[in-house]
C-alpha cells in the first residue's frame, strides 16, 4: 500500500459499528469531515460528543463544531440493506467497524461497488484494492507523521506514535520559519542551487533549533546568520 492525505473537508465519512473501535474512527474523521455512525448502540464517548458532555470542561468552539459535523443513527443494517445507507449518504469513505463479519463483507463489497474507499478495522494484510488504513498520526503544526503497521500491531503504533512526537517537538515552528525564509529568499538574487542549501542548512542546525524555543523572533535572527553564512561561503 502506498501512503497518500486525503482532504476530507465537507466530506461524508459513513462508519458503521458505534462501538469502541468506530467511536475512534469517528473521534479521529470528525476533525475534519462530516460523519455519520450507523448502529444499534454507541460508545459512551460518541455519546459524550454529540450532547456536549466528556471529560473537557472547556468544550472549546472547534470542539463544537467538530460535534456538529457528527450524526449518530440507531439502526442494524442488514447485509442486503447495506448499499442502500452507502447510496443514500454519498460518502467519500466507508468504514466497516462492526463485531459481524458477514455485515463487514457485505459493507465492503458494496462499497467497491459504488466506487467508495473502504477502511476495514477487522481485517489485516490482504485487502482488496480500493482499501485504507488509517494511520496513527503524530501533529506539530503543519508537520504531520504518519505512521501505520497495517493493521498488524495496533500497540506499536501507539508506542511510535509516542516515540515520533517527542522526536519532532518543534518541527512545526520550524516548518513555518524555514517557510517564510524559502519565501522570502526567492525575491534576492540568488541561484536555486544557493536558496535550497540555504534552508537545509537552517532546517540541521541546533542554533536555530535551541533558538526556536526563546520564540520567534530570535530564530529568525539565528537563521538569517545561518543563511549568510551559507551565502558568503
Amino acid at each position: 500500500m502506498i501512503p497518500l492525505y486525503h482532504d476530507l473537508t465537507d466530506e461524508t465519512v459513513l462508519i458503521f459499528g458505534g462501538g469502541s473501535v468506530g467511536a475512534r474512527k469517528a473521534r479521529r474523521f470528525v476533525a475534519e469531515a462530516r460523519v455519520v455512525v450507523v448502529s444499534p448502540a454507541f460508545d459512551a464517548s460518541l455519546i459524550d460528543a454529540v450532547s456536549g458532555d466528556g471529560d473537557n470542561a472547556a468544550h472549546s468552539h472547534a470542539a463544537g463544531d467538530a460535534a456538529d459535523r457528527l450524526n449518530l443513527v440507531r439502526a442494524a443494517p442488514t447485509p442486503a440493506a447495506i448499499e442502500g445507507w452507502i447510496v443514500r449518504a454519498s460518502p467519500a469513505l466507508v468504514v466497516a467497524a462492526t463485531d459481524d463479519s458477514e455485515v463487514n463483507d457485505a459493507i465492503e463489497s458494496a462499497a467497491e461497488r459504488a466506487g467508495v474507499l473502504i477502511n476495514r478495522t477487522d481485517v489485516s494484510g490482504g485487502r482488496r484494492a480500493g482499501s485504507v488504513v488509517v494511520p496513527g498520526t503524530v501533529e506539530d503544526g503543519p508537520v504531520r507523521v504518519a505512521i501505520s503497521t497495517g493493521g498488524a500491531s495496533p500497540a506499536l503504533t501507539r508506542v511510535l506514535r509516542e516515540r515520533i512526537g517527542a522526536e519532532i517537538e518543534g518541527a512545526g515552528a520550524m516548518a513555518e520559519l524555514s517557510g517564510s525564509l524559502r519565501t522570502e529568499l526567492r525575491e534576492r538574487p540568488l541561484d536555486p542551487d544557493e536558496r535550497r542549501a540555504a534552508i537545509r542548512a537552517v532546517v540541521r542546525s541546533d542554533r536555530v533549533w535551541k533558538a526556536l524555543q526563546e520564540g520567534r523572533s530570535k530564530a529568525r535572527k539565528e537563521a538569517a546568520k545561518v543563511i549568510e553564512e551559507v551565502i558568503d561561503g
